[in-house]
């Protein structure tokens, strides 16, 4: 498909910059019946019911922005996938730049404990950086060292926020390995759970290590041309097991995210089931998918031309998203990462 049919007009001024506060009053674009309703986040439970599961991402935001030198040459490096960890180090897949200046054997120095080899270049401008620590020496390295990953569009005069490593993480977080967070996630509270337990809405948690490749545009002219970098996952027994539970009693299979629905989808089976799961994967949704599992999809509005406005066009028809989206220009909504959210029906 044409990537310009997934395009729209956005005032700069829609971009949020920070997160709602609290998180759950932030607004609601409610598209789950036939007409579009202004809401907000904490109705949510008022929204579902006792027969509905609720599936969030699990992933834990790592501070995997880094500044170095390679010689004099200032680098800035944004890790974006795990490849490999042996014979104790650890080995990256990384966005750099300027990427120009780096060469297979380069070493890139971050601080005085901290240092990188640079292993390969890849066709596609990433750079396989290997560490020589372990994968838990590393973390507590980045943690020294690193920054938040906030997306490029999130532009602020002050630069970094003293909150961003707390409001970058979403309630749900446990397991460390993303370098963008499942922003979905941000809008809920332990209150707002709390309320959601208490109207017997089914919870579970599967993991997708979201990577810095969801921030990337679509520079192909055709979906055809794009390639999605992979992200490594996993769906335990027991989330397949509620899942198989849900289809049984006519409930309906709530993501919170577009990289929750991803997961599922990915190891999705047609009757709507889902096994066990763990591995790579690089499903790339645009209209004419078949969705097997999600009913249901809590998201956030997307960046134009990207891949995340197609799945959700593949969800409810590209024509309702874009119409959506205009009411929310217009409503004031605020976008991306740090803003409001939508509610989704899959279309039949």
């Amino acid at each position: 498909m044409r990537v310009d049919l997934f395009d729209y007009e956005l005032p700069e001024g829609r971009i949020a910059t920070h997160p709602a506060r609290p998180r759950d009053s932030a607004r609601l674009l409610d598209l789950s019946g036939e007409g579009m309703d202004d809401r907000s986040v904490g109705d949510l439970p008022d929204i579902l019911g006792p027969d509905d599961l609720l599936i969030s991402n699990d992933t834990k935001v790592i501070p995997a922005r880094l500044v170095g030198r390679r010689d004099s040459v200032r680098i800035e490096v944004t890790l974006h996938k795990l490849e490999r960890a042996e014979d104790g180090r650890t080995v990256w897949a990384a966005f750099c730049r300027p990427a120009k200046r780096l060469r297979p054997g380069d070493t890139v120095v971050f601080s005085d404990t901290l240092v990188a080899t640079v292993d390969e270049k890849r066709p596609a401008g990433d750079v396989v950086l290997s560490f020589p620590l372990s994968p838990d020496a590393l973390l507590v390295a980045l943690e020294a060292h690193g920054e938040m990953p906030l997306p490029p569009y999130i532009k602020r005069a002050e630069g970094e926020d003293h909150d961003d490593p707390a409001d970058y993480q979403t309630v749900f977080a446990r397991r460390e390995g993303a370098v963008a967070a499942p922003t979905a996630g941000l809008h809920f509270t332990p209150e707002l759970l709390a309320r959601i337990d208490e109207r017997g809405i089914r919870r579970a948690t599967v993991t997708l290590h979201v990577g810095a490749g969801t921030f990337l545009p679509v520079k192909a002219e055709d979906t055809d041309d794009h390639r999605m970098h992979s992200e490594w996952g996993e769906i335990t027994q027991s989330v397949a097991d509620a899942v198989a539970e849900t289809r049984a009693r006519g409930g309906r299979v709530v993501s919170v995210g577009t990289t929750s629905l991803r997961i599922l989808e990915a190891a999705g089976r047609e009757d709507g089931t889902v096994p066990a799961f763990s591995g790579d994967t690089d499903l790339f949704i645009v209209p004419g998918y078949r969705f097997k599992v999600v009913d249901m999809l809590l998201t956030n509005f997307h960046l134009p031309r990207s891949t995340l406005l197609m799945l959700v066009s593949a969800f409810s028809g590209r024509e309702r998203i874009l119409s959506a989206y205009v009411h929310a220009v217009r409503q004031g909504y605020r976008f991306f990462s740090y803003g409001d959210a939508t509610l989704l029906r899959r279309q039949s």
